[in-house]
């Protein structure tokens, strides 16, 4: 895909700061949007000291996703900046694992704003823009719990399902107009929110977990922008997401019973 302006939510951490890294040395001018100040400074400097050449821009805005106004003011900006985007991904997201009943209300609600309202927002904002050059490229990033459902993961799986969802019917509708769509569905990925869920996963989750392995963000960067680059709707980074995303549907009914295997086996 030939150079531009990328604009990337979560962009200061994990995936989304590889992938901008990754962005910066293939000469691509950045708008990094995230809610941390501190973060957003530390990977403005990590990032100038990987540009290319002299006039690429790295721009940072403070925001969150979940606050429509601010993601779309964000947006703006940022084109104001450094012209419209040719290629828009969504990683800012947010995960609590834990039990149904010992969820509130409060979790669902905030990691749906974020997750998936927040992509909503942030695509809603992009779209115009591309719409009027007719070129652009939007990636979404769902989960390997975004196929499927997932012990521990009542309020964090449907979010990353709509994710998905919003993709499959988005592809379609924006074709026409030269905009492609690409969702990703990544594994566990060792990134400063991982460490931190990791620690409030119930012991059932955690069997399940290890069946999938767990990969680098700068590993599933690479693979995201492989797939961008090979024009792939679905893009599944390592193995196990690929035969996930291949099969699940039919290897469904298999793979539940061996996970309610797993989790009656942690139980005990």
């Amino acid at each position: 895909m030939q150079t531009g302006h990328a604009i990337i939510t979560g962009g200061s951490s994990g995936i989304g700061l590889e992938l901008a890294r990754q962005l910066t040395q293939r000469g691509w001018d950045l708008s990094l949007i995230a809610r941390d100040p501190a973060r957003l400074q530390e990977a403005h400097t990590k990032l100038v000291a990987e540009k290319q050449n002299s006039n690429q821009s790295i721009y940072t805005c403070q925001a969150d996703v979940a606050e429509h106004r601010q993601i779309d003011d964000a947006i703006q900006q940022a084109i104001r900046v450094n012209g419209p985007p040719l290629l828009l991904i969504t990683c800012a997201g947010t995960v609590k694992a834990g039990y149904f009943s010992q969820l509130s209300l409060d979790d669902f609600e905030r990691i749906n704003r974020v997750n998936y309202l927040g992509t909503v927002y942030t695509v809603k904002s992009v779209v115009p823009r591309m719409l009027k050059q007719q070129r652009g490229c939007i990636v979404m990033i769902s989960s390997g719990a975004g196929l499927m459902g997932l012990y521990g993961y009542t309020a964090y799986s449907p979010t990353k399902f709509a994710v998905r969802g919003l993709a499959e019917s988005l592809r379609p509708e924006l074709k026409a107009d030269g905009i492609r769509v690409s969702v990703v569905y990544p594994p566990d990925t060792l990134t400063p929110q991982l460490i931190k869920e990791q620690k409030s996963r119930p012991v059932e989750t955690r069997y399940i977990a290890e069946t999938g392995g767990t990969m680098s963000a700068e590993d599933v960067a690479a693979a995201i922008l492989t797939g961008i680059d090979k024009g792939k709707f679905s893009i599944t980074p390592g193995a196990s997401m690929t035969w996930l995303n291949r099969l699940h549907s039919l290897a469904g009914p298999v793979l539940q019973k061996y996970f309610d295997h797993l989790a009656d086996k942690a139980g005990k």
